[in-house]
C-alpha cells in the first residue's frame, strides 16, 4: 500500500508540476482565475511531494521527528487542495451572479484575500501535530492516521464537510443561473427547446462531474475519520487515504487540462516552439 501511495504521489506531482510551470512562465496567466488554479495545483504538488518523501522517510529515515514533519505536510497539503476548490468555487458563482463588475480591482483583492485564508489556515492544521498536538506519548488518543490525534482528525474532517456542503449549495445555485441564462438566451435568439435542452444537460453534467469526483474521492475517508480507531487494521486506512490522494490526481484534468488556455501552451510546447508571449483572450470562470 506505501508503494502504491508512492507511485500515487510521482504521478500527482508530475501532473502538477506541469500545471504550475506553465502558469509561472506564462505572463497571461495572472487573472485571478489562473491564480486559484494555480494554488490548487501548487498544493497538489506539495501532496505528491508529501507522499513520496513519506515512503522514503518510512523506510530509509526512521525518525519521530522527520515523520512529524512529513504528516504536517500532508495536513497542508491536502487541507489548501481542499481549500483551493472551494475558492474555485467562489470564484465561479461570482463570477456568474456578479459578471458585469468580475474584471475589476476588487476581484482581484478578493483572490488574495482567500488565498491568504487557505495558505494561512492549512498551514495551521498542519503545524498541529509538529507544535505537539500528536499521539507519540500516548496512544490512546491516536487515530487511523498515526500520529495525529483522534480530535484533530475529527476537526480536519467536520471542517471537510463544512467545505463540501458549501461547494453543493454553490454548484447548485450556478446550475441554476446558467439554466436562467442559457433560457433566456434560447428566447432571445429563438434557438430550438432541444438546443436549449442540449446546453443544460452539458452543463448540469459538467457540475455533476466536478462535484461527484470530490466526494467520491473524500466522502469514504472523511467518514472513516469520525468512524474509525486507531485499532482497526490499517488496511481499512490505506483503502480511503488512496482515493483521497487520486482527487489530487484528477484536479489537473478537470481544472487545468481541459481549459483551452493551457491547452494551447501546451500544444506550443510539445511542437518545440513555446513563447510567453503568446496572445490570449483571457476567459473568466463563467465561460
Amino acid at each position: 500500500w506505501d508503494v502504491v501511495l508512492c507511485i500515487s504521489g510521482t504521478i500527482i506531482s508530475c501532473e502538477n508540476a506541469i500545471v504550475v510551470a506553465i502558469i509561472f512562465y506564462t505572463p497571461a496567466f495572472r487573472t485571478p482565475m489562473f491564480l486559484l488554479i494555480g494554488s490548487l495545483a501548487t498544493a497538489d504538488l506539495l501532496a505528491g511531494l508529501g507522499l513520496i518523501c513519506h515512503f522514503a522517510f518510512v523506510y530509509c529515515i526512521q525518525s519521530q521527528a522527520v515523520n512529524l514533519i512529513t504528516v504536517g505536510l500532508l495536513v497542508s497539503s491536502f487541507t489548501a487542495s481542499v481549500g483551493s476548490l472551494l475558492a474555485i468555487t467562489i470564484d465561479r458563482y461570482l463570477s456568474l451572479y456578479n459578471a458585469l463588475t468580475y474584471y475589476s480591482e476588487r476581484t482581484v483583492t478578493r483572490t488574495y484575500i482567500m488565498l491568504i485564508l487557505t495558505w494561512g489556515v492549512s498551514i495551521c492544521y498542519g503545524l498541529l501535530p509538529v507544535m505537539g498536538w500528536n499521539c507519540l506519548k500516548e496512544v490512546s488518543t491516536c487515530s487511523i492516521v498515526k500520529p495525529l490525534t483522534k480530535n484533530n482528525l475529527i476537526i480536519l474532517s467536520i471542517s471537510f464537510f463544512m467545505v463540501f456542503a458549501v461547494m453543493l449549495q454553490l454548484y447548485v445555485q450556478i446550475c441554476k443561473i446558467v439554466c436562467r441564462h442559457s433560457h433566456q438566451i434560447a428566447v432571445q435568439r429563438h434557438f430550438l427547446a432541444t438546443s436549449h435542452y442540449v446546453t443544460n444537460r452539458k452543463g448540469i453534467s459538467t457540475l455533476a462531474v466536478i462535484l461527484g469526483t470530490f466526494a467520491s474521492c473524500w466522502l469514504p475517508f472523511a467518514i472513516y475519520c469520525l468512524l474509525g480507531d486507531y485499532t482497526y487494521p490499517a488496511l481499512y486506512t490505506y483503502m480511503t487515504v488512496l482515493p483521497a490522494t487520486y482527487n489530487s490526481m484528477i484536479n489537473p484534468v478537470i481544472y487545468a487540462f481541459r481549459n483551452q488556455e493551457i491547452q494551447k501552451v501546451l500544444w506550443t510546447i510539445c511542437c518545440g516552439c513555446f513563447s510567453s508571449t503568446i496572445p490570449f483572450r483571457s476567459r473568466s470562470p463563467s465561460d
